[in-house]
């Protein structure tokens, strides 16, 4: 952890950005976007994330290597993401390519970041959402205003079970089932984004909960240009034992003006286990891969 006590919200973002996630992780998921009627269609994902200690070699400022792409529904499949993630993003922006399987091929991204959005969600996620916060912070003026107890979505095991299936057991109107999810009462940093004058966002102000133990972002508010909340964001968090990872049991964005919600990272109906401490080849995670990729 860089900054073990913030001084500012700045530092306490770093943290969160930097927390160890076991080097590298190799995985499967299913995502859900659900409408305000009740509705939900299913969005495979395969993911390939591999964190500049595990790459080889390694590069300079880089935080990590990441490969995607879509395994379902079949109008999405085929469609690869790469991106190069630095650590300062103020001495190297993000780079970013798409292979798009209709068009057969690649193309930088540059809109990959910051609150564009991406297929597969219903616009119910920017693109610097995923994982709690990602990318470049330069838009906003970050606020750190202090530490306090909130229950938080913690130990979420039953939203491991194998034995669950998403449209029985977990999806339903407006929400999850909230059976499956567990709180505690726990620290938390509390950080505060507003958007810088003269900057471009969908958010005008966002405010962060980080666990103190693993400067996880745990949960979001939201709000609009006109500081109305508008979406709120939960991700619980459980500890991987196998690998002594904590990370997310599963990311959950609700959209509070229209009742819609996305529910993503679940592996319930998913064969194969996810696999932390992967490496990586820096060879692998260059746009010539995408083709390739897309076209198996």
């Amino acid at each position: 952890t860089p900054f073990p006590i913030p001084k500012n919200g700045m530092e306490a973002i770093w943290n969160h950005t930097l927390r160890y996630l076991g080097g590298g992780v190799d995985r499967n998921y299913h995502s859900f976007p659900v409408r305000a009627n009740g509705d939900f269609y299913k969005i495979g994902v395969h993911e390939y994330r591999i964190f500049n200690q595990n790459m080889d070699p390694p590069q300079d400022n880089l935080l990590l290597g990441f490969l995607s792409y879509f395994t379902a529904p079949a109008t999405l499949e085929g469609t690869v993401f790469l991106v190069h993630e630095p650590v300062d993003q103020v001495k190297q922006t993000r780079s970013a390519w798409i292979y798009n399987a209709g068009q057969r091929r690649v193309r930088r991204a540059p809109d990959l970041a910051y609150d564009n959005v991406n297929d597969g969600t219903e616009g119910l996620r920017t693109t610097d959402d995923f994982d709690g916060f990602n990318g470049a912070p330069d838009r906003y003026d970050w606020k750190l205003v202090g530490k306090k107890e909130v229950y938080v979505p913690y130990n979420s095991y039953r939203l491991a079970d194998k034995k669950l299936r998403y449209k029985e057991d977990m999806i339903r109107k407006n929400t999850i089932n909230s059976d499956l999810l567990r709180y505690e009462l726990h620290r938390v940093w509390v950080v505060e984004a507003n958007l810088k004058a003269g900057s471009k966002h969908v958010y005008g102000k966002r405010v962060f909960y980080l666990d103190e133990d693993t400067w996880t972002m745990v949960l979001g508010d939201k709000y609009d240009t006109r500081n109305q909340l508008w979406r709120v964001h939960i991700h619980p968090l459980i500890q991987f034992y196998d690998a002594k990872v904590p990370w997310y049991r599963a990311n959950i964005w609700h959209d509070l003006t229209n009742n819609s919600y996305l529910f993503s990272l679940l592996d319930n109906e998913v064969k194969q286990p996810w696999k932390f401490g992967e490496k990586g080849r820096w060879g692998d995670f260059q746009p010539d891969a995408l083709r390739r990729i897309g076209t198996k």
